[in-house]
């Protein structure tokens, strides 16, 4: 059971990068935002990207480096949070 939780909660956060991935690759498209797919995903995932963007200006005023930091933070967040799974089932 343990080892269900630790795979779910890793498989999880692997999706939420990819979320955030494909968010940044429809930046690249004109109007792509603005589709279902893109607007479905800026839902899910501007809570978490906006956090950033309040700390981190964009490069001349158009290169956003949040997203690349969220990824980055959302890797030591997933790290952090398999470790302490393991710590608490005991797994090794």
């Amino acid at each position: 059971m343990e080892l269900f939780i630790l795979n779910f909660v890793g498989t999880a956060l692997e999706i939420y990068r990819y979320l955030i991935f494909g968010y940044v690759l429809l930046s690249w498209f004109p109007n792509a935002r603005e589709s279902f797919i893109g607007q479905m995903l800026g839902k899910i995932v501007e809570p978490y990207v906006g956090i950033f963007r309040k700390f981190i200006p964009p490069i001349g005023g158009v290169i956003d480096l949040s997203p690349i930091v969220a990824l980055l933070a959302l890797h030591f967040i997933s790290i952090g949070i398999q470790s302490v799974l393991i710590f608490l089932f005991k797994m090794v």
